[in-house]
């Protein structure tokens, strides 16, 4: 019995046994189909992604084919109205003739813009014939291929849009923000009015947007640093910046940005934690100085050469350069009527900055001027515009028995041969008005409108001998050596007191009426300053006949002469130069000008063109819902930001560090640069216009579309379960709620209704009656025209 029991016990543990291996293999089974079924749920859901990914690429491309469609309808339609000149087509489009002649001009802006307008006038077979000259002058009548020429700048103002569409999908929005923040730009009046005349503001706009653009692609690359992407889009940007800053010095402005944020990146890679080697570091910064410092530069510099070598023939800007560099020019005065300048003829010398002549007349100075200073009431010294008798002055040498360091002159071998003495740098003159019979001074008298530099009179033969020293002159030829002849025409000069060590100059300012408006003529201290140099521009004397001086023949070939010649190099900096100075120099006031302050507003506006004619006028004037909304929306990205930065010092944060540094480096970065395109002009003193603010306007509109973005999504899907690092790609996963697709429609509407409102004012389409035309006034400080 026992035995019997302790049989079947064993078998039972044997049956035991071999029943285990049942259970292990079918959970081997139950998880490899557990893993099967996981990797195809992985598989699908990758499909899924890449099916959702493909859908929305499509719904980009859509779009953005929509958006450029409208775009360059909005900028073309109508382009062939009005055919007259308008605004300052009489500038750019006379400029882009100079270029088809081959006329040197000058300009304050680089040649870019109107070396591109110049080739689609030769593209299209224009001659230059055309100057330009009134803002009305029939195209037509003229033969003038205007439409063409207005095509460029519609061309590139309507790529405007694109290309902004193009970079908001690259910061990451949606197709609804992206096709928002293009058609916000679309339906804006002052772009479309900027864009459809021969001006320069779209090409320079559209290279200043573009190279956004292509540094948005290249930090986008950041993760795969010296691969062929990373060095594309690292040149283009600086490609980019060279052809803006090639059309107008503002594009400065758009390197600055781009400067800052390089700063931004190379700090982040000097970090140690990036675990990047000092010399790997180095690379990172000479990569970024070849493409963004050099080879902008380089292009830049490349845009002058062009420049240089189509204008060949003397032209308007001669008189703004100097005599060696007119000297190269083809039929230049300084080589056609040049001649050397002897003593006791009498000259007349003209002002190179303001081409006014230095001018006297019998009318004294009044005993006291408006702010009760006293003047000496000498002879007025004034600078007068036109050809006159009293610009007339004899030039005489120093009297060595007035002022022993004139000592006795030793003429040359030509001298002698010709029987008179020639003027010369470093010379001692004394100048009498021929008119009047006086002689030029100055003296410790305060200017009537410069108090700091002093008064310039002239005195009688009698009171000249007893002041000898305050009539003696010195003649300095700027670009020579003392001793080397003095050229009319030829060389600028300056013209120093011997005794006071104050240079003749001059200004824009006019005098009062008891000066006749002409311009004021002083003494100025700073001998250095630009404004005081002269040419002599007529010389009268018994041997010299309409400008050539009898018995000598004058080599016309320079290099026989010996002259050398200006490297390019010279003449770049030299134009590099006055560029700047006389863009610092344009205060004269003019009636549409406006301050920085108002331009966001929309305050004032330009008129560009009008005609009583059924009330047409095109005004440059922005949407004015656009551009309100546009602040606002940017004033909300700065109050939202210093929101932020305080909840999280008070250890509140609803975002977490993903969504913020999207929120810094995209909308951050429009921000910046709409603030680095607006605040620099508030340091200018130059006059300005609302049309400067066309590109920190963009940037703004920008900044609003991402603002409305960062609400309708970020913050609309706050609420799904995510964690505190989630991704930013989770959290702007999908296209937008439809509360949020509701309101952007809402917006857009109304901009269109404001849009075709001001419409007529866009295109010059005229209105039906005064009344009509008054309803579009909505500011007092907007000046409409019979209005």
């Amino acid at each position: 019995m026992a035995d019997a029991d302790i049989r079947k016990r064993k078998n039972a543990q044997g049956q035991g046994r071999a029943a285990t291996p049942e259970p292990v293999a079918a959970k081997v089974d139950n998880a490899k189909t557990a893993i099967q079924s996981k990797k195809q749920q992985v598989v699908k859901q990758v499909q899924d992604a890449v099916t959702q990914q493909k859908k929305t690429e499509l719904l980009y491309k859509v779009a953005l084919a929509f958006v450029t469609i409208l775009s360059f309808v909005s900028r073309c339609y109508k382009i062939d109205h009005p055919a007259n000149v308008v605004f300052d087509e009489v500038h750019f489009g006379k400029f882009a003739s100079y270029y088809l002649r081959r006329e040197y001009y000058f300009d304050v802006h680089p040649p870019l813009g109107k070396l591109l307008l110049a080739g689609m006038g030769w593209f299209l077979g224009y001659d230059g014939h055309f100057l330009f000259d009134k803002i009305g002058d029939d195209y037509v009548a003229n033969n003038v291929p205007y439409i063409g020429l207005r095509l460029l700048p519609a061309a590139a103002g309507s790529m405007i849009v694109p290309i902004v569409f193009l970079t908001l999908k690259e910061m990451g929005l949606s197709v609804a923000g992206a096709t928002f923040g293009a058609l916000l730009l679309i339906l804006d009046n002052a772009l479309i009015a900027q864009s459809r005349l021969i001006l320069l503001d779209s090409m320079l706009t559209v290279f200043c947007i573009f190279s956004i653009y292509t540094w948005v692609k290249f930090y986008k690359q950041r993760h795969a640093p010296f691969s062929f992407g990373w060095w594309l889009w690292l040149s283009m940007t600086g490609v980019a910046l060279a052809l803006t800053l090639g059309v107008k010095m503002v594009g400065l402005f758009t390197v600055g940005a781009v400067g800052v944020a390089v700063l931004f990146d190379l700090w982040e890679l000097l970090d140690y934690r990036r675990g990047l080697s000092m010399r790997e570091f180095t690379r990172h910064f000479a990569a970024r100085a070849l493409c963004l410092i050099f080879l902008p530069l380089a292009i830049y510099v490349s845009f002058f050469y062009i420049h240089f070598a189509i204008l060949t023939k003397s032209g308007s800007g001669d008189a703004f350069m100097s005599p060696a560099f007119q000297a190269e020019l083809i039929g230049s005065a300084l080589t056609v009527k040049a001649v050397s300048v002897p003593y006791y003829s009498n000259i007349t010398m003209k002002h190179r900055d303001t081409g006014v002549f230095l001018h006297s007349h019998p009318d004294k100075y009044p005993l006291r001027y408006e702010d009760q200073r006293v003047s000496s009431q000498g002879q007025q010294v004034t600078g007068y515009p036109h050809k006159d008798a009293n610009n007339e002055w004899e030039l005489l040498p120093a009297d060595p028995e007035h002022f022993p360091p004139a000592s006795e002159y030793e003429p040359d071998e030509e001298e002698t041969k010709r029987g008179y003495r020639y003027l010369r740098s470093g010379d001692h003159v004394r100048l009498r008005h021929t008119m009047t019979d006086s002689y030029l001074i100055t003296h410790d008298v305060a200017s009537p409108l410069t108090p700091t530099h002093m008064e310039m009179t002239t005195v009688n033969l009698e009171d000249s001998l007893k002041r000898y020293n305050e009539t003696l002159w010195r003649v300095e030829v700027t670009d020579g050596e003392d001793g080397d002849k003095v050229k009319s025409f030829r060389n600028h000069l300056k013209i120093i007191n011997f005794k006071h060590k104050v240079a003749v100059h001059t200004h824009k300012g006019p005098l009062p009426e008891w000066g006749f408006k002409q311009q004021e003529i002083n003494g100025n201290k700073n001998l250095g300053e630009a404004a005081n140099s002269w040419w002599i521009d007529e010389v009268f004397h018994e041997n010299i006949v309409n400008g050539t001086e009898i018995g000598v023949e004058e080599e016309k070939d320079s290099k026989k002469k010996g002259e050398k010649k200006l490297s390019f190099l010279q003449k770049f900096l030299e134009l590099q130069s006055l560029m700047i100075s006389h863009n610092a120099g344009l205060v004269k006031p003019h009636p549409y000008s406006s301050t920085p302050i108002t331009w966001p507003f929309v305050l004032r506006g330009i008129s560009f063109w009008e005609t009583k004619e059924g009330l047409r006028q095109i005004y440059l004037l922005g949407n004015p819902i656009v551009w309100w909304t546009s602040i606002v929306g940017t004033m909300m990205f700065l109050a939202m930001w210093i929101l932020d930065r305080l909840l999280m010092r008070r250890g509140l944060d609803d975002f977490g560090p993903p969504v913020r540094r999207w929120w810094d480096r995209s909308i951050g970065f429009l921000f910046l640069t709409w603030l680095l395109h607006w605040v620099p002009f508030f340091l200018m003193g130059r006059m300005l216009f609302l049309h400067h603010y066309l590109p920190s306007f963009i940037f703004s509109a920008m900044t609003t579309a991402a603002v409305f973005e960062f609400i309708g999504r970020v913050v609309g899907e706050s609420g799904r379960n995510v964690s505190y690092n989630t991704p930013i790609t989770v959290w702007m996963r999908t296209q937008g709620s439809v509360g949020y697709l509701a309101a952007l429609g809402v917006f857009i509407a109304v901009f269109v209704a404001s849009f075709a409102y001001f419409a007529p004012l866009t295109y010059g389409l005229g209105f039906e009656s005064v009344e009509s035309l008054r309803t579009r006034k909505w500011l007092s400080s907007w000046d409409l025209q019979h209005a």
